[in-house]
């Protein structure tokens, strides 16, 4: 499913129009991410949770050279999937 799908799915159950329902796909994917942004867990009960989750620094290799490199730590958004959604998918 795409986010196109996702829109037109929106629009077909709420009656509303894909302009209306893009907003409101859009309006939800930008406040998951502004939560994110500041390292702040967002929790949609029954669907999942979305973190910020810290990598370590660790030892890469340059596939060109072979030479040792180090790899920053940084951070990457997680997700986990709730218990409902884990049942709707079995």
């Amino acid at each position: 499913m795409t986010k196109a799908d996702m829109v037109a799915a929106v629009a077909d159950k709420l009656d509303l129009s894909k302009k209306q329902a893009e907003m409101a796909v859009d309006t939800v994917f930008n406040t998951i991410m502004d939560g994110l942004k500041v390292n702040d867990k967002v929790v949609v009960s029954g669907f999942g949770t979305f973190e910020v989750r810290t990598r370590a620094a660790r030892t890469g290799r340059n596939p060109r050279t072979g030479e040792d490199i180090t790899i920053p730590e940084q951070k990457t958004p997680a997700f986990k999937a709730g218990k409902v959604l884990k049942d709707c998918v079995k």
